[in-house]
């Protein structure tokens, strides 16, 4: 299967970013995306994953560059799709805020950040919220940019910054494990970005080892199973499809 080992492990690159990915008490990898990947590798026949710790930015290059076999779920756009291949879709979510609790500046999505000239925003590098908030109006100016998501989070705690903009899901997790962090979430009208497919990705070139995931998932999307480990994780249909 490609240059996969198949007595060996899938090597799956993560985010530090709950639910999908996180760090559990005993420092093992945890998280929805996790959890799938594994199971995607015993079916493959595999002893399991090799999850990799990476930065948002070191996703697609380390992909090209054979660090590892697949990272974790990605929204799927068009300008992705020319450096990878995108497997099946595993979830479907829209963005959200992360603000200092009671929502000060009443920030309501994107256009209300863009009217507001004093307001500041956190992204990471190379996340479809970045491009989503400049083209919502959003100054570059003040967007401030971020590697990580925790480092995001606390610029919001600190009042570094006013807003993240980030997937709901994610904020939401990340406050599920932190409960003391002084924040909330504010849900991005859909009228502003309507929920987007998320997959995993594999390098260009690997025909065999993306057919045979997605034959996987197939198998697995949409069954019981499926269904109960997602709602570990707090999502419920039609945030995880089954999608066409």
């Amino acid at each position: 299967m490609d240059e996969v080992d198949m007595s060996g492990r899938l090597r799956v690159a993560f985010l530090i970013e709950p639910p999908f990915g996180f760090r559990a008490a005993d420092g093992a990898a945890a998280g929805c995306d996790i959890e799938l990947a594994g199971r995607i590798a015993r079916d493959l026949g595999l002893a399991g994953i090799a999850p990799v710790e990476a930065t948002f930015e070191e996703l697609l290059p380390g992909l090209a560059e054979s660090r590892w076999d697949m990272t974790v779920g990605l929204f799927v756009t068009p300008e992705r799709a020319r450096i990878v291949d995108f497997c099946r879709p595993v979830w479907a979510l829209g963005d959200g805020l992360l603000v200092a609790q009671g929502n000060p500046r009443n920030i309501a999505g994107y256009g209300s950040l863009a009217a507001d000239a004093g307001a500041r925003l956190a992204a990471i590098h190379g996340q479809v919220q970045h491009r989503t908030a400049l083209d919502r109006g959003v100054p570059a100016e003040r967007i401030v940019l971020f590697d990580t998501y925790a480092a995001a989070a606390a610029a919001v705690a600190r009042g570094d910054v006013d807003a993240y903009a980030s997937v709901a899901m994610a904020h939401r997790g990340h406050l599920a494990r932190d409960p003391s962090l002084p924040c909330m979430v504010v849900d991005v009208p859909s009228a502003e970005r309507p929920p987007s497919q998320g997959a995993f990705a594999v390098a260009k070139g690997r025909e065999e080892l993306r057919a045979r995931i997605d034959a996987a998932l197939l198998g697995f999307l949409g069954t019981p199973e499926h269904a109960a480990l997602m709602a570990r994780f707090g999502f419920a249909p039609p945030e995880i499809g089954p999608f066409a």
